[in-house]
């Protein structure tokens, strides 16, 4: 049997980058045989396959003790710690520090180390001096994902990600920009900024910087910079330092990745967004007039509770409008804990059925 640790990373980017920081954490510490599996919670579907993960390492590594840690664990730790194949849970904020994966205490204390992510006022402390900063090994030599922003203080009606995540905070815009430096040391030519809420870095430092002022400030005190790319961005909150860095500095990416979710305005009312469909619009052709090839992404729910068949239709136009070929379309399941999960659902032959007509939607702009 293998005595390295493994790390099985399930969800979103935010919790690769913190995959490639906990397998350095637990390689210094001499964790050795063990499995790390860090799960995700965005839908009933992630939290299941979560469950699935764990049942399989146990599987394929009989003799090496089992380590639950991400959203899924975070929200109901629980539920994993009953688990016959878990040794330990611990909680996101937790699995960020190098004591957590001292072999000598990690397994030989309670099974549930989990704390209130609510409390937590920190993000990232990998990158903050004295947090035992470390640089993420990216498996793509070429681009590489910066966490500079964790949690998120919005209460969208069909998400339980800030249960997992806690309230927004920030990276402070030096440490950013002295990661950065050293990932270009590294031969890494683009860099790609990540949080769970992007949009809203800065709002919790001093002088609450925007996002945009952070993108300026990355770019003019890191010229060897080739590419700078922005995670998935939130329609309502980009401010005009943002849009003016988007439409005038080659060395960002001409891409935007847009959390839209609907295209119907009484839909988005519903999930508690903040952008109505004629925002976007407004928002795609401003800055298609100032930087033409910009190209758009979006995520998209099919199927939100109470979604009838126009209110979809609706959501078919924008893309069309838009011109949106890169979507990430999640089937809605309904998260216990969430108010649409107190919604008339839609029936889920529909809600399929849906999915389908948005991936071809967005096919059809390719």
């Amino acid at each position: 049997m293998s005595r390295d640790t493994k790390v099985i990373t399930l969800g979103c980017r935010l919790n690769a980058c913190e995959s490639d920081v906990m397998a350095g954490h637990a390689r210094d510490a001499g964790l050795g045989a063990a499995v790390i599996i860090n799960t995700c919670a965005v839908t009933n579907d992630a939290a299941r396959r979560s469950r699935q993960a764990v049942r399989r390492a146990k599987k394929d590594n009989p003799e090496a003790r089992v380590v639950v840690t991400g959203c899924a664990a975070q929200i109901n730790p629980a539920a994993f710690a009953d688990m016959p194949e878990v040794d330990c849970v611990i909680g996101n904020a937790e699995k960020m520090l190098p004591a957590t994966f001292d072999p000598g205490t990690l397994f030989s204390g309670a099974p549930i180390r989990v704390n209130d992510i609510m409390s937590v006022r920190k993000t990232a402390p990998q990158l903050i001096p004295g947090g035992n900063r470390r640089l993420t090994k990216s498996r793509n030599r070429t681009r590489a994902f910066l966490q500079v922003q964790n949690g998120c203080d919005h209460r969208c009606t069909f998400c339980i990600i800030p249960f997992g995540r806690g309230q927004a905070r920030s990276v402070p815009a030096g440490e950013v920009v002295a990661h950065v430096r050293a990932l270009v040391r590294q031969n890494y030519g683009e860099v790609v900024l990540t949080g769970v809420d992007l949009s809203s870095w800065g709002a919790d430092l001093p002088g609450q910087p925007s996002l945009g002022d952070l993108v300026r400030r990355v770019l003019r005190l890191v010229p060897e910079l080739k590419r700078l790319r922005l995670s998935s961005i939130d329609p309502a909150e980009i401010d005009e330092a943002l849009f003016e860095a988007l439409t005038t500095q080659e060395r960002m990416m001409p891409y935007l990745h847009l959390s839209l979710q609907s295209g119907d305005n009484l839909i988005l009312k519903r999930m508690k967004r903040r952008h109505s469909r004629e925002d976007v619009i407004a928002l795609a052709r401003r800055l298609r007039e100032k930087r033409p090839d910009i190209t758009f992404g979006a995520d998209m729910i099919a199927g939100f509770p109470t979604e009838t068949g126009d209110m979809f239709a609706n959501s078919l136009s924008l893309i069309s409008e838009i011109g949106i070929p890169w979507l990430h379309v999640f089937p809605y399941s309904a998260r216990a804990g969430t108010p649409a999960a107190r919604m008339p659902p839609v029936d889920g032959t529909d809600i399929r059925a849906r999915a389908k007509g948005l991936r071809l939607a967005g096919e059809e702009v390719r």
